[in-house]
């Protein structure tokens, strides 16, 4: 083992390198030194000596600098390449390397994290560098796709009425791990568990990615709003056997993966190439070292792990009934009261949606997705799937005592179409991916309304507005922990591409001249926001610790179809009506929810009116309106005088009744 420094990233040769002999300078696992005189923003990495042989699971390759595992920022060179990476050869001039940092320096002004309860929050999945990075967005353009640039956007959040964002991976990942000509986008690539991706950083020196990311954090704190990490802690970028050699591949490779029984090829339970061993003793202690520092040195507020299944599998792949990393993440008390969600399902089959371990984890609902937009699409068999979702889906969530927002609802997020697409397209356009339109899901629950993407047709972009808006009260409607997807609230589209991994421009950056040709939708979904946050703000503390089985107890809840009383469940139904009599929150407010994903309109009978209401229905929502009818705030909802409420195609009604001590 060899420390190298270097003076700058791109130094062709080392200014210093130091031995480590194995009897001084390592002990058990770990290989040790002090090195008088070294100072934040050191440039270094490692170079080792030992046996090529793939067979017995060993790859050391003495001509690549290695990455520390362990360091907290990550320079990059200009003339870095992952294809020298790949083959043997020297690349000290275009290898990335490590930097040393004194994290103590930075001045927090007594920030922390903000432990929001997870009844009230509202999640917003974005992609820090594709907020801004579009030159509509009104940033300045050395500010624009960097963590500064989102700061001066964070009122944009605030009047959204957002409680949390989930950044796409931030951690440094290899940009070129892509198709040829094609930079990654999303992230999920990381070569770093501790480093702040450098490319997202408006600073140039080494050390500048470090403080502007916890000036981001400060600042969205300040706004009263979470930060939620997307991690990726299931593979690495140095892909298959025939990847790069940047860091674990070269320290110990039959540590850090998990290998086919053959030694020489990886088991790939991502689907990315590789599989990080992560419950191998030394591997877990890295994953857990690198969420404390997250938490402790950075003051994030929680973590959505990207397909954590892949963390319930030994080094065998067989999956676990108590997988040690889990329960040592759920468990560690410096991880205690941040927000922990499980992307529970992995590349290779293993599905735990409603089965993830331990008694914190929350879990990406994927049920939810599916049966939502079969619904609202006009599948059939789906009535009971959308009552049971609308509840929090106590069917998959309700033999244990948890709480209602263990299930995180969505429609859409960066893996699939966005919301605009998911009604403007019958099948996925990803032939700009270079890779034949052979990626992504072919099936996407989506349908175009009659023409497959932009449409001039009144009619047909009339429906598709409907459309989103219906997916947006069901799910800003439903028990659970709602996430919408940056963009959608505008939006946004890909142009049919539901796999946009590797397009750093137009297609994934937010053209923020959308907001102006949509502002009725905006406007729409920060209404509906708006409601969501007033009616979990309404409950005392000891309600919104309820669990869904016990809210749902206590709550009333009357189902009907087009005639009071009488819900259709059979197949062939596309239409289910709810009365909301009362909730433990105690908001004195009756609510009457009725969905027609019929082709053709339907009257609904309405419900007597509550013993003690002051006034009768109003109507709140009615998608099939133009705004600002569609939604209106509460002083102003008109009264609805008759006994039955018409329901137009393929839309969404919302009426409520005010009784005796409501407020506005």
């Amino acid at each position: 083992m060899e420390l190298l420094l270097f003076d700058n990233a791109e130094e062709p040769h080392t200014t210093r390198t130091i031995d480590l002999e194995a009897r001084k300078y390592r002990t058990y696992h770990y290989w040790h030194i002090f090195v008088p005189g070294i100072r934040a923003g050191q440039l270094y990495g490692y170079r080792v000596t030992g046996p090529f042989a793939p067979e017995h699971g060993l790859r050391f390759d003495p001509s690549k600098v290695l990455l520390d595992p362990y360091g907290r920022a990550v320079a990059v060179p200009d003339g870095y390449s992952r294809q020298m990476a790949s083959q043997y050869g020297e690349n000290d001039a275009i290898a990335m390397k490590s930097v040393v940092v004194d994290p103590s320096g930075y001045d927090w002004e007594g920030d922390a994290p903000l432990r929001r309860p997870i009844a009230s929050t509202i999640i917003y999945e974005m992609h820090v560098a594709g907020f801004t990075r579009h030159p509509s967005c009104g940033v300045g353009p050395e500010l624009r796709g960097t963590y500064a640039g989102m700061i001066e956007k964070i009122p944009y959040l605030q009047d959204l009425g957002i409680a949390a964002v989930e950044l796409l991976p931030i951690f440094q990942f290899d940009q070129k791990d892509g198709p040829a000509g094609l930079n990654n986008y999303w992230g999920y690539s990381p070569v770093s568990f501790f480093a702040p991706h450098a490319g997202y950083s408006s600073r140039k020196d080494a050390l500048g990615p470090i403080n502007e990311f916890r000036d981001l954090v400060k600042a969205l704190h300040r706004a009263g709003i979470e930060v939620i990490l997307d991690v990726v802690y299931n593979h690495t970028a140095e892909g298959d056997a025939a990847g790069p050699t940047l860091s674990f591949r070269g320290l110990a490779n039959d540590v850090y993966y998990i290998l086919d029984k053959d030694r020489a090829h990886y088991a790939n339970y991502s689907g990315t190439g590789n599989t990080l061993n992560a419950n191998n003793a030394i591997v877990r202690r890295l994953i857990l070292d690198s969420l404390r520092y997250w938490v402790a040195e950075m003051h994030v507020d929680g973590f959505r792990f990207d397909l954590a299944s892949v963390l319930d599998r030994d080094e065998t792949g067989r999956p676990l009934e108590t997988p040690p990393v889990l329960w040592d993440i759920q468990t560690d008390p410096v991880l205690a009261g941040t927000k922990l969600i499980a992307e529970a399902w992995d590349a290779a089959g293993l599905y735990q949606v409603g089965s993830f371990i331990g008694d914190t984890w929350r879990e990406w609902n994927g049920r939810y997705r599916d049966d939502v937009r079969r619904f609202v699409k006009g599948d059939r068999n789906t009535v009971r799937l959308l009552a049971q979702r609308l509840l929090g889906s106590p069917d998959i969530y309700g033999y244990r005592e948890r709480e209602p927002g263990q299930s995180v609802n969505f429609v859409t997020c960066h893996d699939g179409f966005t919301l605009n697409d998911l009604v403007s397209y019958d099948d996925k356009h990803n032939e700009a991916n270079g890779e034949g339109n052979q990626d992504g899901l072919d099936e996407n629950l989506s349908w175009n309304c009659g023409i497959e993407g932009p449409s001039g047709d009144s009619e047909i972009e009339t429906l598709r507005s409907r459309q989103i808006k219906n997916f947006l009260v069901i799910l800003l409607m439903s028990v659970g922990t709602p996430m919408l997807q940056m963009g959608d609230e505008m939006r946004r589209t890909q142009h049919g591409n539901n796999n946009a991994y590797c397009q750093d421009n137009d297609v994934s950056w937010l053209d923020w001249s959308l907001l102006d040709r949509h502002r009725d939708l905006h406007r729409f979904v920060r209404t509906l926001v708006g409601y969501r946050r007033q009616m979990m703000s309404a409950g005392s503390a000891e309600t919104l610790e309820l669990s869904l089985n016990e809210l749902l107890r206590h709550a009333g809840f009357d189902w009907h179809g087009v005639r009071l009383g009488k819900p259709d469940w059979t197949d062939d139904s596309h239409s289910i009506a709810c009365t909301i009599r009362s909730t433990p929150l105690q908001l004195q407010l009756w609510l009457h929810l009725m969905i027609n994903a019929y082709w053709e309109a339907l009257d609904f009978d309405l419900p007597p009116m509550p013993p003690a209401s002051l006034t009768g229905w109003r109507r709140w929502i009615d998608t099939a309106r133009k705004s600002p009818e569609d939604i209106t705030d509460a002083p102003e909802a008109p009264l609805v005088h008759e006994a039955h409420y018409r329901v137009a195609p393929r839309s969404v009604a919302v009426l409520f009744a005010r009784t005796a001590g409501a407020s506005r």
